[in-house]
C-alpha cells in the first residue's frame, strides 16, 4: 500500500511541476517577433517557439556540451533571459535578428547563427 501512495504521490509532484514549467512561458513580444525560429551554427542549435519557449544545444567539441529547454523569462535589450525560478541563463544577443543577403542571422553569445 505504501508503495502505491508514494508513487501516486510522485506522479502528482511531477504533473505540478510540468505544470508550472509550462505556464512559466509567456508568448513572445511583438517586438521580438524575429526571434522566433530554428536558428543554426555548426555547432550550435537554437530553436526559439512563438510562445517562448527556447531549446538550446551547443556542441563546441566532442567532449563538451551545453544544452537547456527552458522557457524565456524576460528580454532585456537584446539579451533573453531563460529559465525557471532562480536557475537562469543570459542568451547575450549582440548582434539581434536581421536579413543579410537574403538569409535571417544574429549573433549569441559571440557566434553567428543563421535562422533556416
Amino acid at each position: 500500500m505504501k508503495i502505491s501512495t508514494h508513487r501516486s504521490r510522485l506522479i502528482g509532484l511531477i504533473l505540478v511541476v510540468l505544470l508550472a514549467l509550462a505556464a512559466c512561458a509567456k508568448p513572445v513580444p511583438a517586438d521580438k517577433q524575429d526571434y522566433v525560429g530554428t536558428w543554426e551554427a555548426a555547432t550550435t542549435f537554437l530553436l526559439i517557439s512563438q510562445d517562448g519557449r527556447v531549446i538550446y544545444k551547443h556542441k563546441p567539441s566532442p567532449r563538451t556540451s551545453k544544452s537547456i529547454e527552458a522557457p524565456i523569462k524576460a528580454f532585456e535589450g537584446n539579451d533573453m533571459v531563460v529559465g525557471v525560478g532562480p536557475l537562469t541563463t543570459r542568451f547575450v544577443v549582440s548582434v539581434p535578428p536581421h536579413e543579410e543577403n537574403g538569409a535571417w542571422k544574429m549573433t549569441v553569445d559571440g557566434e553567428m547563427l543563421t535562422r533556416r
